[in-house]
């Protein structure tokens, strides 16, 4: 099914920004990961003691985070069939592929010479290709990533064509660097602890791919994908820096932490993948949830409301055309019965009357229910509705500014309706935002003027239109094609009650301004006592 709009995108991380957090700790983790680097660095041409059970445990638990990694990435292109998302899981396959058909070829490993190859070089080759192939996927994703999805083949096919084009370049890989690794040069001459000159020029090689690639997906990057990449990028460089300046001997402390390192490369994205997939489960959970209790709710609420209205009006509406048709019956008569006309007269009349205070209490019971005013802090509700809208704010790519007056502006109203108010203009805002191609910036400000606090909701959409400006405030006027026009006339009548005002203060092509205008609390210094809302930091 094709994907008419980015903005229609599912909520995955191959397309999701990062946030600021994420981002702290994607820096938290790269220097982490360069600080112990540098600690290693001095030590590392120390050799240890050869084990050779490391690198079979270490290696075959790499390639299951590995594969384990692929296959979430291809569960998100079934999702988002962006064929991106192919390249980056090709590029787990080819890691944990080559990681362990390195271990079989690794002398001391699953056997004194490796299982296959001879042993020596193969394994030295079987690393050439894994942080090839690797980077060279990477690569790929980050010229991909901005195109945008296709649905000319069906996503289950391409996943198929992609894993089977993986395999057979293995395949073929796998046998030229075991029954033909005499063909290729070689990485150690007699001893398996010391490379050759060549050894050292190809880690070289490997490192400057590795830090071009880097460099490319940084200059590209754009979601939370793009960030933990960029990590594990950062996370392989040590491994290769040990290998061709720090040591260039297997089974010395250098060579242990390179593979310590080549771990924790792989190990980043899947934990990412996890807790990203579990926080956004928990958010979907947590959603639907309120939308269930919500829409239970309402259905009772407007069930028993609406059987309550009939009850009461049904029953008077229903003697109306019965006491006329006495009338008719007495006014017929000779004489007319005119005093039992009165009577029923006086019965229309108390019926009429019944009909109308119904609904005069139906009003009231509408009007004021739910209202609990308290002293808030206006700023701290517009915070708290951003909170809530950020991960659309985030999908929209619509970029925030909150600037607030310092320390803030206390005013008495219902929280939950001055929410509600906020909360519909931002949304408006996106909606408004969401067609346009240029720039999209939501900034929300606020200001004391003439005893009242003042919040103003800015975007840069299209504007509304000169003819329709006077009219978006009236019920049931609406300019989008699903609207019922409702929001912003309840929204104005919300701040009415609370002695507020809603008004458009400016549009046009360069965007919509909103002020919401509530008058300032009388006791602004006690309610900074209480107001939990107040720190706006």
């Amino acid at each position: 099914m094709p994907v008419d709009s980015p903005h229609d995108l599912p909520l995955v991380i191959s397309s999701l920004p990062p946030t600021r957090q994420q981002r702290v700790a994607a820096s938290a983790a790269a220097i982490i990961l360069l600080v112990i680097a540098m600690l290693v660095a001095p030590f590392a041409h120390l050799q240890l003691a050869r084990i050779d059970v490391f690198v079979p445990v270490l290696q075959t638990v790499l390639s299951l985070v590995d594969l384990l990694t692929a296959i979430l990435l291809f569960a998100q292109y079934a999702i988002q069939p962006h064929r991106a998302l192919l390249a980056v899981g090709s590029a787990y396959i080819f890691s944990g592929a080559m990681a362990f058909l390195q271990t079989l070829t690794f002398p001391g490993g699953y056997g004194p010479a490796g299982v296959i190859g001879d042993g020596n070089n193969s394994p030295a080759w079987f690393f050439v290709l894994w942080h090839t192939t690797f980077p060279l996927c990477i690569m790929a994703y980050a010229f991909l990533k901005d195109e945008k999805p296709t649905s000319r083949i069906a996503p289950a096919k391409s996943l198929a064509m992609t894993i089977c084009g993986v395999v057979a370049a293995i395949v073929v890989l796998a046998w030229l660097v075991t029954a033909n690794v005499a063909l290729l040069p070689p990485f150690y001459t007699g001893s398996i602890t010391q490379q050759t000159r060549f050894g050292n020029q190809i880690n070289i090689a490997l490192c400057l791919l590795g830090a071009i690639t880097l460099a490319v997906l940084f200059v590209r990057r754009r979601t939370i994908l793009d960030l933990w990449l960029m990590v594990t990028l950062l996370a392989w460089i040590p491994n290769f820096l040990v290998a061709a300046v720090a040591s260039s001997v297997r089974f010395s402390l250098g060579w242990y932490a390179a593979r310590g390192f080549a771990l924790v490369a792989s190990s980043l994205l899947l934990s990412v993948l996890l807790t990203e997939t579990a926080l956004l489960y928990s958010r979907l959970a947590s959603a639907l949830t309120m939308l269930r209790r919500e829409r239970g709710n309402r259905l009772m609420s407007i069930d028993a409301a609406t059987a309550a209205i009939a009850h009461e009006i049904r029953s008077p509406l229903a003697s109306i055309p019965l006491n006329v048709e006495a009338a008719r019956l007495q006014l017929g008569m000779e004489p007319p019965d005119l005093a039992n006309v009165d009577v029923i007269l006086q019965d229309i009349e108390a019926a009429s009357l019944r009909v109308n205070a119904t609904i005069s209490s139906v009003r009231e019971l509408f009007k004021g229910s739910g209202t609990v005013t308290t002293t808030i802090h206006v700023e701290a509700v517009a915070l708290q509705v951003l909170r809530l809208l950020e991960h659309e704010l985030q999908l929209h790519k619509i970029q925030v500014a909150a600037n607030f007056f310092t320390p803030g502006h206390y005013v008495h109203a219902d929280p939950t309706q001055v929410q509600q108010v906020i909360l519909n203009l931002v949304k408006n805002a996106i909606e408004a935002m969401s067609p346009a191609s240029g720039r999209r910036e939501l900034t929300l400000s606020s200001r004391s003027e003439r005893g009242s606090a003042l919040l103003i909701v800015q975007d840069t959409g299209p504007g509304v239109a000169p003819a329709d400006q006077e009219r978006i405030f009236e019920p049931f006027f609406t300019t989008r094609p699903n609207g019922m026009g409702l929001g912003l006339a309840v929204c104005r009548t919300l701040l009415e009650r609370a002695g507020g005002k809603l008004a458009l203060a400016r549009s046009g092509p360069e965007g919509s301004i909103f002020e919401v205008r509530l008058p300032l609390a009388q006791n602004e210094s006690s309610a900074s006592k209480h107001d939990p809302g107040r720190d706006l930091a």
